[in-house]
């Protein structure tokens, strides 16, 4: 018996470092996708040795492909850990960022700041869109832990809280595009797909860091977490305070969020799918689940980014356009299949 757990455990990690090679893998191609003619030996020549590369495309590589693909990795990682918390904490296999409204109301947030371009001593209307929207995917959070709070935690009460802040946000983001004009309305469809191309080095710094900041608590509650999934009636039989677990795992979903989306956009199925399929390569033990869904977002993102420069020649889709286009698809058969296993 206890071999035979050593065993599945080295398959795990096993699976994690397959995971992080498609990561690398998927990476290199997204930094050689493009209309600049840079082959992939120049690439890796060039992150050993910048001055490989003569100045155009070092500009190319070091401040347009790289801050892409960098982001791209650290949004995908904080939207899978983000919703495989969500999911587990709220015991709802369709729970994503979504489910809590975050991200409804960054959109609306970056919707204030397209319409009416307010502006701060010291803060340009650039700066502007991005703080709105994680003010406000900061201030949607708030109001879910303060309801969770007033509620006692109760996981039903606040998956329906969190939809209707969903929305609530959606309703004001289409009341800003009722009010504003034809190029204003155009900015807010776009931020709502999703974009990669406006993060540069800044923004790719601040996600990391916060992703590189929350990692630590949820790695801490791995097996309160795998509790949760043999049941609540199980872990509170154990003394553990369910409420107030929820609460601090909302907080860190709700700071992930805010920080992954105020700067890209709302990116869907992300944080819906690499939870799900962290699950089947790696099963329900946290201590693998946790770095297997942060992994698998961020492939799943830095997919989608190398295809939308590589679908099209000479054209940048937009991200989210290739999230839920691939995303609807994977979602059903990933339903289709648990099924069949059941």
């Amino acid at each position: 018996m206890e071999a035979s757990f050593r065993q599945l455990g080295w398959r795990r990690l096993v699976m994690l470092g397959g995971l992080l090679l498609a990561l690398l893998a998927s990476l290199l191609l997204d930094l050689q996708a493009g209309p600049a003619d840079l082959s992939l030996g120049q690439i890796l020549a060039a992150l050993w040795d910048s001055e490989q590369l003569d100045l155009r495309h070092r500009i190319i590589l070091f401040d347009v492909r790289l801050p892409d693909a960098l982001i791209a990795l650290a949004v995908g990682a904080a939207l899978g850990l983000s919703g495989l918390e969500t999911q587990t904490v709220l015991n709802n296999p369709l729970a994503s960022p979504y489910t809590l409204g975050v991200s409804a109301f960054a959109a609306f947030g970056a919707g204030l700041a397209i319409v009416f371009m307010p502006t701060l001593p010291g803060i340009g209307h650039t700066l502007m869109l991005p703080l709105l929207a994680l003010l406000f995917a900061l201030l949607c959070g708030g109001l879910v832990l303060l309801f969770s709070r007033l509620t006692g935690g109760a996981r039903e009460s606040v998956v329906l809280f969190g939809m209707a802040l969903f929305f609530l946000g959606t309703a004001l983001t289409s009341a800003l595009q009722y009010v504003g004009d034809t190029e204003a309305v155009d900015q807010i469809v776009f931020w709502t797909i999703g974009d990669l191309t406006k993060a540069g080095w800044p923004e790719v710094i601040a996600v990391s860091l916060c992703f590189a900041l929350v990692l630590p608590f949820s790695l801490r509650h791995v097996w309160v977490l795998t509790l949760l999934r043999a049941g609540e009636a199980q872990a509170q039989s154990l003394g553990l305070d369910l409420n107030r677990i929820r609460l601090w795992v909302l907080l860190r979903v709700s700071v992930l969020c805010a920080f992954a989306v105020c700067f890209v956009g709302a990116i869907g199925f992300v944080g819906l799918i690499g939870p799900h399929i962290a699950r089947i390569l790696l099963g329900e033990d946290h201590r693998y689940l946790v770095p297997g869904a942060a992994l698998c977002g961020a492939l799943i993102l830095s997919l989608a980014s190398f295809l939308s420069k590589a679908l099209l020649p000479g054209v940048i889709i937009p991200v989210g356009i290739i999230t839920s286009l691939v995303g609807v698809p994977i979602f059903l058969a990933l339903i289709v299949g648990q099924k069949r296993r059941v």
